[in-house]
């Protein structure tokens, strides 16, 4: 038995790799542990050989975004993968019944889902200007379920690429100055700001298009879970819109009708509203 340590991500994983795959050694025969800890089982791995590997675009695409998974059980389901990939079972990811291969692509569901959580529920606020460039400067506090700051870096980059910026995780933190991102070690949410002027424009926002008519409360908490309440400024507000939202839902179904607007008098619409509709 060979005790294997945890890689701690996936460029280290696929070293491993292609060690293990140079000595031959088969999936069974490895026990993988968390970092520091004696093993009483087997003797440490220490890579050897090396070896080159073609295996299918497809794996390496599932294998790079499954890579960042929390729990860890990735690495020894990603080799005994590759195992099967390489010795004899090159259509291996056709076989959407297999039962390793559906455990991967749940993984990867789960984190492409974190990383649409982190688009969608990071909330920057302003803690003040660069003193030579002005470039206004943000922080944000994020909490993800999995190590997906990296998989985020590109949509926040070109989305908030006007302003420099930071978000702190529990496992990393990313940064952006307007021209690169770098990344550092995760802090606690005390190195993050508390509040700022924006959050109010934030809650006045998103009190202006609720729409109390339209409110499916289980709904908004599947897409929106609670657990993401206490870092949205706006999420103050949801207790009191949802206790609120009967009574103003009736007040709009009582509120009398506006009048219809008059037509603008615009001679190019007026054409086409005379044209016949074979015509348009």
């Amino acid at each position: 038995m060979v005790t294997l340590t945890y890689p701690r991500n996936f460029s280290e994983w696929r070293t491993l790799a292609r060690s293990l795959l140079a000595e031959g050694i088969s999936p069974s025969d490895l026990l993988w542990e968390p970092p520091c800890e004696h093993s009483l089982f087997g003797e440490a791995f220490t890579p050897q050989k090396t070896t080159q590997l073609s295996v299918p675009k497809g794996f390496l695409d599932l294998a790079k975004t499954a890579a960042c998974h929390h729990s860890d059980e990735q690495w020894p389901l990603l080799y005994s993968l590759l195992w099967r990939l390489t010795h004899g079972e090159k259509h291996l990811l056709s076989l959407s019944s297999d039962h390793e291969l559906h455990r991967l692509k749940a993984m990867v569901k789960h984190i492409s889902r974190d990383i649409h959580k982190m688009h969608a529920f990071v909330r920057f606020r302003k803690v003040g200007e660069h003193p030579e460039s002005g470039r206004e400067q943000f922080v944000s506090w994020f909490e993800p379920d999995h190590r997906i700051v990296r998989l985020t870096a590109n949509f926040f980059r070109k989305r908030f690429t006007g302003m420099d910026w930071s978000i702190l995780t529990p496992n990393e933190c990313m940064h952006w100055d307007g021209k690169h991102i770098t990344f550092t070690e995760g802090v606690d949410q005390t190195q993050a700001p508390s509040e700022d002027e924006l959050d109010e424009l934030w809650r006045g926002y998103y009190r202006s298009i609720f729409n109390p008519a339209r409110l499916k409360v289980k709904a908004m908490q599947s897409e929106m879970p609670k657990k993401y309440w206490k870092n949205l400024p706006e999420a103050q507000l949801i207790e009191e819109l949802i206790a609120g939202s009967s009574q103003r839902t009736i007040e709009m179904l009582q509120a009398p009708v506006s009048p219809v607007k008059p037509a603008p008098k615009n001679a190019y619409l007026k054409k086409l509203k005379n044209l016949p509709l074979d015509e348009i």
